[in-house]
């Protein structure tokens, strides 16, 4: 969502003279010729109609038409001129499709351009659409074939930035911008680009410098462009909102809400902008003022007329990304179940999964309302469907599951799920979440075989945080406190020999008090030595256990409300 270009002033219009309605054809395109380097499109347009007059079907001045039209913002009309000239032997599909596109009807769009050559407005065009669709990777393809043309366009290279921070490979932004040889102050929206890059990678600090320099760098550039102070703040309020999500991400919480209510309480012609603000600080706020919240989201979110059922106001449809629309919707669905506005929420729940068919989110607040509704076998149901229907997606909706299960009691359908999401597997709070699970349903051997399971991963893992010595030390625990007094013996035995741990020698002298006496009275000695002892209490020590019992319900896998901040996009 980069601040986008100025759109020239229309002129007033005066009624064409008479003499006009005579005049000659070759005057006629003199006169179009004009109209359009004037940027008078309306103007054009009835001029091409005076040639078309005069010569039906002159392939010039139909285009001419169509082109001012669009111009003009009057698509339905091109549309229809378009539509009006089918038998004619001219090809306007890139212009239907660039209609099909500013009536967000992206995928009728794809199907008019699918069979054409791929020339370079072609692929632009699709790059436009993909990124609009969501689509990233097939956004990104299309520009790399863009780049087969040698088109030298920062427009083109300031999306490729965008279209890599959007599609989550921030990493390779510098490397791009070195080989196409730009630089952040290029333009002010390149520079907004690269700090979105920036906060991606979590350099918060740096992203803050990047955003004043884009705000600076955009302040010069507009102000030798003659536009007036209002029009600098519209154009540059992108930047603003990014400012206060990079106070937000830093923990600035009251500089950020700050902000946002800045943004916001000046009431800018951006609407996109005040779109952002407004969902971010509705995420801030969090289950706080959850009616004002509803209110300021009501604003944004109305009635659609025939079969859509919902739309957003002041044409944000057609202005925000996909990601950033489905994060309109989820927030206020998750406030009406805050607000237990069970109807309202029923009614939107029921749309979402048609509005954002390759989004996991609809799924999950489904399990919510669900939820809500006391229907829990339900919401496990519907995730698992969802799940095995779509593996490639399966990571957080298994995560849903199984604190949904976790929460009702069910510990075995929890343990199940959990052990479905294989990559995080045997991390120590994955490890502990599914211990504490086990021993709810008194399967201690098989909290005991958990245990032994990530010891052996560990013990292989290449990683620069090895967690093994952590994970040994817990099993260790866990097993002498369950009886497994030898294995336990072992594993302290283990970790003194290779690092001298403390807490380990005190844990391999009370299990070998129970498994060999004289090891016992050999490892006690060395404890004698250490001087760290001198103001611990060993009774306590003793009663210390491993991996403990979740109060209340098992680990919390899933935040459900209100994590949703935005990053603008291009």
């Amino acid at each position: 969502m980069a601040p986008k270009a100025k759109v020239n002033p229309k002129p007033s219009l005066a009624p064409l003279p008479p003499a006009a309605q005579s005049a000659p054809i070759e005057d006629l395109f003199s006169a179009l010729h004009r109209h359009a380097q004037n940027f008078e499109y309306e103007r054009a347009a009835k001029v091409a109609d005076q040639v078309l007059a005069i010569a039906p079907g002159d392939e010039d001045a139909l285009r001419c038409k169509v082109v001012a039209l669009i111009k003009s913002d009057a698509i339905d009309k091109a549309l229809s001129v378009i539509h009006a000239s089918r038998h004619l032997p001219i090809d306007l599909r890139f212009h239907e499709a660039y209609c099909l596109y500013r009536q967000n009807k992206l995928h009728e769009a794809l199907e008019v351009i699918d069979s054409q050559e791929r020339n370079s407005m072609i692929l632009q065009l699709e790059s436009q659409i993909f990124y609009r669709l969501g689509k990233m990777d097939a956004c990104m393809e299309s520009y790399e074939k863009i780049q087969r043309f040698k088109i030298d366009s920062l427009d083109i290279k300031t999306n490729i930035i965008a279209v890599l921070v959007a599609a989550g490979r921030s990493p390779e932004v510098q490397g791009t911008m070195d080989a196409l040889k730009v630089k952040a102050s290029s333009n002010f929206e390149l520079a907004y680009n690269y700090a979105c890059s920036l906060i991606e990678k979590k350099k918060y600090a740096e992203a803050e410098q990047q955003l004043l320099s884009a705000r600076r760098i955009g302040q010069e550039m507009l102000m030798e462009e003659d536009y007036a102070d209002d029009e600098i703040e519209t154009e540059l309020s992108p930047i603003a909102v990014q400012l206060a999500y990079v106070h937000q991400l830093e923990g600035q919480t009251q500089e950020a809400m700050e902000a946002y209510m800045a943004i916001i309480n000046r009431n800018l012609s951006d609407a996109s902008s005040l779109a952002v603000a407004t969902n971010n600080l509705i995420a801030l706020r969090g289950t706080k003022d959850v009616s004002d919240s509803i209110r300021r989201l009501d604003r944004l979110i109305e009635k659609g007329a025939g079969a859509k059922q919902f739309q957003l106001a002041n044409g944000l449809d057609f202005k925000l990304s996909t990601r950033q629309k489905e994060s309109l919707y989820s927030n206020r669905l998750l406030l009406l179940l805050q607000a237990n506005r069970m109807d309202q929420a029923r009614e939107l729940i029921t749309v979402l999964p048609e509005m954002f068919p390759e989004s996991v989110t609809p799924v999950l607040l489904q399990a919510a309302f669900l939820v809500r509704e006391k229907k829990v076998a339900k919401a496990e149901e519907i995730l698992l469907q969802y799940a095995n229907r779509f593996p490639d997606k399966s990571k957080p909706v298994f995560l849903a599951r199984a604190q949904i299960a976790a929460a009702a009691g069910h510990f075995q359908i929890s343990v199940e799920s959990l052990s479905k999401v294989t990559d995080i597997q045997n991390m120590p709070a994955t490890v502990a979440t599914l211990v504490s699970l086990q021993e709810r349903m008194g399967d201690f051997s098989g909290a005991n075989a958990v245990l032994n399971s990530a010891i052996e991963w560990w013990k292989n893992a290449m990683t620069e945080e090895n967690k093994l010595d952590l994970i040994m030390q817990e099993a260790a625990s866990y097993k002498l406190n369950h009886g497994h007094e030898e294995e336990a013996f072992q594993l302290y035995e283990k970790l003194v020999n290779s690092h001298g741990n403390i807490e380990a020698l005190l844990g391999l002298v009370m299990t070998a008090a129970h498994t060999n006496l004289e090891k016992a009275e050999l490892y006690e000695k060395q404890l004698r030595s250490l001087s760290g002892l001198k103001q611990m209490n060993v009774e306590n020590l003793e009663k210390t256990s491993g991996a403990k019992h979740v109060e209340g319900h098992a680990a919390v896998l899933l935040v459900w409300l209100y994590s949703i901040a935005w990053k603008m996009e291009d």
